[in-house]
């Protein structure tokens, strides 16, 4: 277990798992934390299920997963709610509901990421991801990379989602239109705030 630590190390911390040896060459997954879809099991967006087959496959072939506090992109757990609400109310997709925030869309850094991986005495790795940006940090650290596509089959709930982020630059093979299920909201409170903000299908936990 490696760990590194932000201004504020009661509240902000990334950490990394290393799964068997560790050599150059290995599998990594650099993962944004995600509470709706990792803890509440929203089926809006694909980041949970990216977890979930990131460690089926470090289990099988060894690698390591770097796991970053960096909710929303970058920009936080509320930034994130009242995006979701706009796209309940709006349809907007993340990307309009953040320009409409005044946000950047992707605010993240990997810093901490490439930190970990020199530590591990990494100089090349197999990357997990979609995101050209996660490639583009590591290569400029020195770090050689190989890119591993991590597409989830797209359903009917995360297709726009992922739609939207081809748009945006993600190396996402197409998706096909899907017609969205009849959907439920549910009320998701941040602090003393409270925001009809995840939609799921019925039953699910968002």
């Amino acid at each position: 277990m490696h760990s590194s630590f932000g201004s504020d190390p009661k509240v902000y911390s990334n950490a990394a798992v290393a799964y068997g040896e560790v050599r150059d060459g290995c599998l990594v997954r650099v993962h944004s934390r995600c509470l709706y879809s990792e803890v509440f099991d929203s089926r809006e967006c694909d980041c949970g299920w990216q977890l979930k087959r990131s460690r089926e496959l470090l289990t099988v072939q060894g690698g390591v997963l770097i796991y970053l506090d960096q909710e929303g992109r970058g920009a936080g757990l509320w930034a994130k709610a009242n995006a979701y609400l706009l796209n309940n109310e709006e349809g907007l997709d993340t990307y309009e509901a953040y320009d409409r925030l005044g946000l950047s869309h992707d605010s993240r850094e990997y810093a901490d990421a490439v930190q970990i991986l020199d530590e591990l005495g990494l100089t090349s790795v197999r990357l997990l991801t979609n995101n050209p940006a996660k490639i583009e940090a590591l290569e400029k650290a020195g770090i050689t990379v190989a890119h591993v596509p991590l597409q989830a089959q797209p359903t009917p709930t995360t297709v726009a989602y992922l739609q939207a982020k081809k748009r945006n630059g993600h190396l996402l093979l197409p998706t096909s239109s899907l017609t969205s299920p009849s959907s439920c909201r549910t009320i998701v409170a941040i602090g003393d705030f409270s925001l009809t903000a995840v939609r799921g299908q019925s039953g699910d936990t968002a």
